[in-house]
């Protein structure tokens, strides 16, 4: 039983800024309930246009910011979880569903956290924060560090296995040699997340 962590680095601006003032490989990071990557989440831009008005989201990796861009470096990592970690996973990221016209993007905490002055806000996250956040929240690890100074670049420290490294725009789940994953549903956002290894249904 799995979850996937993915970590990414785009061509934006404001990714190539990152990486400069960090050195890190990669940039972004969402949190994904199948091997599909159909139920993927993060917090990331709200418009493609905008860097700094984000929102929590479920993420594709053909979304429009991604559509233009050649390659999309990146890597997933699969998390091997108990059923009770998985189904506390599922339960906090409903909760962010339910409510997420409450939550915003840290782009504030975003800039303190690289400059080391970082704090944390129960409303507010970036990218690799809310990975860290449900991560530890389910009891699946314990980084030893403030959920503000987890960059994506840290969570190739969660434990678990690199099952594909290179351009995300070509991975396929049915490359990988993972085991079937039994049907997770989640209730949240006016609707049923339903998944299962044959396939992924959507109502929203």
């Amino acid at each position: 039983m799995s979850i996937y962590v993915v970590l990414s680095r785009s061509s934006t601006v404001l990714s190539r800024t990152i990486r400069l003032a960090t050195r890190d490989e990669y940039t972004h990071a969402a949190l994904a309930l199948d091997a599909d990557l159909e139920l993927m989440f993060s917090f990331g831009r709200r418009r493609p246009s905008n860097p700094f008005v984000g929102c929590f989201k479920r993420e594709r990796l053909d979304d429009e910011l991604y559509r233009g861009m050649e390659r999309l470096p990146g890597v997933v990592i699969e998390v091997p979880v108990t059923p009770r970690q998985r189904d506390a996973v599922g339960a906090r990221v409903a909760e962010f569903l339910l409510d997420s016209h409450t939550y915003a993007y840290n782009a504030p905490g975003l800039v303190t956290g690289l400059l080391g002055r970082g704090s944390e806000d129960d409303r507010r996250f970036f990218c690799s924060e809310f990975v860290y956040h449900v991560l530890r929240d389910a009891g699946v690890c314990d980084l030893g560090v403030p959920r503000w100074k987890v960059r994506p670049q840290t969570l190739l420290d969660v434990p678990g296995t690199v099952v594909y490294r290179g351009d995300l725009k070509r991975y396929r789940a049915a490359d990988l040699d993972t085991a079937p994953i039994p049907a997770l549903t989640l209730q949240g956002a006016g609707g049923l997340f339903a998944t299962s290894r044959a396939g992924v249904s959507l109502a929203l």
